[in-house]
């Protein structure tokens, strides 16, 4: 079992909110055991905290937000996947806008952030919530789903009426090295004759060739292309993976996921922590403290020898 992790120093960076267009300045700070991770809005008066966490979700198009008392943080699941993909489970983030910004579109940016802060063992053992029945989320095609497995991996498959994307499925097995290398690279996209609906809808302000890949009706308007031939379901590895940070510890399970998305995701965070006798957290010795989790009765913690 590992040590819970926090980040060594603070560091800083700013850019553009994707769908707000505001200038956004982030830092990234350590924090103590149990924190989880707890956006600070230094913007509003009184510097809100925000918890990340499923009941703090905030309804949003095409991104993860998290609010309390009508103060809001958009677009984190970037960052979160980051901060999850490095194995960083307490950390708290100043932010002077309600968008943390878009950078390059990807996790990348945010790993090196991380990287350059170093990270950090504490002096308390992480929980892990382990599943043991399948659970699973339907909606027409779409589909999520966690089965019992003895480490956690995801499996994630779209299907796009585009000549660039088609049906595209990737294998993910949840480690370090692999997020690093194949999944934080991956860049949000978008469809060109979607830009004008979501100026309408007041996002996308802040989207350009420089944090999305927007595809024409035929092709790529990048010049840069792609960075791999399967860019596009992996991003969607990434949104999944800062998405399941909401449910406040690292979950042991196989994940399946077909034309899936935040919405979706978030469903699954909720039905999993609905579905009290489909998984157990181990260790016992473990406490949480960050988001539902924190009022677990003790009869749901599993004790070491049924890992």
């Amino acid at each position: 079992m590992q040590f819970q992790q926090t980040i060594r120093k603070p560091v800083t960076c700013s850019g553009v909110g994707l769908h707000s267009g505001c200038r956004v300045s982030v830092t990234l700070m350590p924090a103590p055991l149990d924190t989880g991770i707890v956006f600070i809005r230094k913007d509003v008066s009184g510097s809100p905290k925000i918890q990340v966490s499923i009941e703090n979700i905030r309804p949003s198009l095409l991104s993860t937000t998290v609010g309390i008392d009508g103060v809001q943080v958009q677009t984190i699941e970037h960052m979160l996947a980051a901060a999850s993909g490095l194995g960083i489970d307490n950390l708290l983030v100043e932010i002077d806008a309600p968008e943390l910004p878009a950078l390059d579109g990807s996790a990348q940016s945010f790993v090196s952030l991380m990287l350059e802060a170093g990270i950090v063992s504490q002096d308390r053992r992480r929980s892990y919530l382990k599943v043991v029945r399948p659970i699973e989320v339907i909606e027409g095609n779409k589909r999520i789903a966690i089965r019992p497995a003895s480490k956690s991996s995801v499996t994630y498959t779209i299907d796009y009426a585009h000549p660039l994307i088609g049906r595209q499925t990737y294998d993910y097995d949840w480690s370090r090295d692999a997020f690093v290398e194949d999944i934080a690279p991956a860049r949000t996209f978008g469809f060109l004759q979607e830009v004008e609906a979501l100026w309408e809808a007041g996002l996308g302000l802040g989207g350009s060739l420089q944090n999305t890949l927007i595809l024409s009706e035929e092709g790529l308007l990048n010049e840069d292309g792609l960075r791999f031939a399967d860019e596009f379901v992996r991003h969607k590895i990434l949104d999944l993976i800062g998405d399941m940070m909401l449910l406040g510890v690292p979950v042991i399970g196989e994940i399946e996921a077909v034309r899936s998305g935040h919405a979706l995701h978030a469903r699954l965070v909720s039905r999993i922590l609905e579905s009290r006798d489909n998984w157990v957290l181990v260790p016992a010795q473990a406490p949480v403290s960050a988001g539902r989790l924190r009022e677990l009765p003790p009869s749901l913690v599993a004790s070491p020898q049924r890992d």
